[in-house]
Parts: structure tokens; sequence; C-alpha cells
């Protein structure tokens, strides 16, 4: 059974003391569903205290629908609505980045969806697609990868990654960091 320990150490008057808290990952798993409005993509995350949740942006351009995820250890332990395509962001030495800029074209030609680096904020990003073959162009600072004959098939989910040698990601904010 997996556990997640936090380690709080507490001062007051009477000394620094010790405040250990579990979560049981393995009895509890993290569940994302999209919310009833479409609006959001609701995390619901087990505590010992309860439930807390926490809400991704889903956004819709047309008919598809697409949302960014992966960062920190409760977003990749989700198990999230089966969105016909992953994409996965890596770069250099890091397993994953953010901040990337995307267009999705149909393999035959004609631009399906572009994605501003603002709504890609982990380094996961989900969409939502009909049933094709894909070709993927993602910008990570000024290097541009692309990813061409991408099959997607309605009920099963693709995962594809797009990988670049040297991280060119740009730099994290100061409320970021």
């Amino acid at each position: 059974m997996l556990q997640r320990s936090l380690v709080w150490w507490m001062g007051g008057l009477v000394g620094w003391s010790l405040l250990l808290a579990t979560t049981d990952l393995g009895a509890s798993n993290v569940v994302a569903r999209v919310l009833p409005g479409g609006e959001g993509i609701e995390l619901e995350i087990p505590t010992d205290v309860g439930s807390q949740k926490e809400t991704l942006p889903l956004y819709h351009s047309g008919k598809i629908r697409y949302f960014s995820a992966g960062i920190g250890q409760v977003e990749r332990e989700a198990a999230y609505p089966p969105f016909s395509l992953k994409l996965v962001f890596t770069a250099g030495g890091k397993p994953f980045v953010t901040g990337v800029e995307l267009t999705l074209r149909h393999a035959k030609g004609g631009t399906v969806l572009t994605v501003p680096r603002e709504q890609i904020t982990g380094p996961w990003l989900f969409l939502d697609l009909p049933e094709g073959t894909y070709d993927v162009s993602a910008t990570l600072g000024s290097a541009r990868q692309t990813v061409k004959d991408i099959k997607v098939r309605r009920g099963h989910v693709t995962t594809q990654h797009v990988r670049w040698t040297e991280d060119r990601s740009p730099p994290l904010s100061a409320q970021a960091e």
C-alpha cells in the first residue's frame, strides 16, 4: 500500500514538535471528472480530513475540448477522463516542461487547433479529438518539434511524447516559483 507522509516542524513556547500526517494513496485514488457545465476538470483528492477539490481549466475550440495537467504528484496520479490524445512534453534532462505552444493539424493538411503557451501550464496536454490522423507542431522557447501521423481512435487514449534535446523553456515567473 502506497503512503505519502507530510512532515511539518512546529515551534511554540514549549519547544519544537514534529507533526506527521499520512495520506494513503493506495486505498483512495485521485479522481478527475469534467464538471457538469463543462468549464473545468475537477480533481477530488482524498486526505485524512476528508476530500479536497481542485479545478483545472477546460478549454474549447469548436467541438474540441482540451486541458493541461501533470504538475505535482497529485495531478500525475489522477485518473483523468479518457480524452483520445495525451501529449507529454519533455526537454533535455527534465522529465517534464511547460509553456509549450502547439498547433494540431490533420495529417493531410488543415489546422485543427492552436493552443497558446499560457494554456499549457503542465507537462501534459489532453485533447478530446475525433478519430483520425494528426500532426503536432510544438514550440518550446525558439525550438520547434514536429510529430507526424499520430493515429487517434475513439474510446482509446493515445499517448505521444514530444521531446526537445535541450531545455529552452521560458523562465518561470516569480509567482510560479
